[in-house]
């Protein structure tokens, strides 16, 4: 049984190391989320959660254990009458078993709670069993894209990328 509960500036040491763990290097491998064949460098650092955590509008919702070991994390920022959500991890050797879309139906839950009636989010281009799991739980692919953010705290792309938006209609 999974909690649900947002981050706290406490909380960022951990979910750092969760979120670098489960897309780059070598950890992230043990895993099907994995970017490190596509880029160098970290998912996240320190002041990028902090950042996030004092934008209005945006949380990190935390998936615990009832013995309270950090399982996932999702970001979600409130952009009526959208919530936009990224970032959605797992831990490597915990994938595969229910993690992920339970943080979605948590992230739904959030977006109701603010009265908004879809869910954005983009996902690079390139990762095709990503996109399709998302399709499977009701994104759709927007048509729209959005260039790969040229910061190097979310990674040195090893070759050109580009994202695409996905949305996800919620019913009333």
């Amino acid at each position: 049984m999974l909690t649900f509960s947002p981050a706290t500036a406490a909380d960022i040491p951990a979910v750092v190391a969760l979120v670098n763990s489960a897309y780059r290097g070598e950890s992230s491998r043990q895993g099907w989320t994995t970017e490190a064949d596509l880029l160098d460098g970290s998912r996240t650092d320190a002041d990028d959660l902090h950042s996030i955590l004092a934008a209005p509008g945006a949380t990190l919702l935390l998936a615990r254990t009832a013995a309270g070991e950090l399982l996932g994390s999702v970001y979600l920022k409130h952009q009526a009458p959208d919530l936009y959500l990224g970032m959605l991890t797992v831990v490597p050797t915990q994938q595969g078993r229910g993690l992920g879309k339970q943080l979605l139906a948590a992230a739904e839950a959030h977006a109701r709670s603010l009265g908004c009636t879809s869910i954005l989010m983009t996902v690079i281009s390139v990762r095709h069993e990503l996109l399709a799991w998302y399709e499977r739980h009701g994104f759709a692919r927007t048509g729209e894209t959005a260039s790969f953010p040229a910061d190097p705290r979310f990674g040195q792309p090893r070759q050109p990328l580009e994202l695409l938006v996905l949305r996800k209609e919620l019913a009333e």
